[in-house]
């Protein structure tokens, strides 16, 4: 019961983060990032059924994946305003930066 309610509790969150991601800076990495934050949820659940600490993996891996969309959505939202005040672009470098970053949310 406790695993479900706090995948219920945090599914809000990793979708705010993963629309904002995914509308302001790169959809691909933020696609990625949002379907392994699934399979770590799915890892979490399953490790609920066993011992505590069989879930805490699944449960720290999920914060960071939370947190490079978190980044993700940032960047999104510096770089509008970058362009707003100052007229410089810079989502080519963001969109390079975040797909070679992505990646490494697979290193546990």
């Amino acid at each position: 019961f406790h695993s479900s309610q706090n995948c219920g509790h945090a599914y809000p969150t990793f979708l705010a983060v993963l629309w904002c991601a995914g509308l302001l800076c790169s959809q691909a990495p933020a696609a990625f990032a949002g379907l392994m934050y699934l399979f770590v949820r799915q890892k979490y659940f399953v490790g609920y059924l066993g011992e505590r600490t069989q879930s805490i993996p699944g449960y720290l891996f999920g914060k960071r994946i939370i947190l490079f969309l978190f980044l993700m959505s940032v960047a999104g939202i510096l770089n509008y305003y970058l362009i707003f005040f100052f007229g410089s672009d810079f989502e080519i470098h963001i969109k390079t930066i975040t797909s070679a970053i992505s990646p490494l949310l697979l290193i546990p």
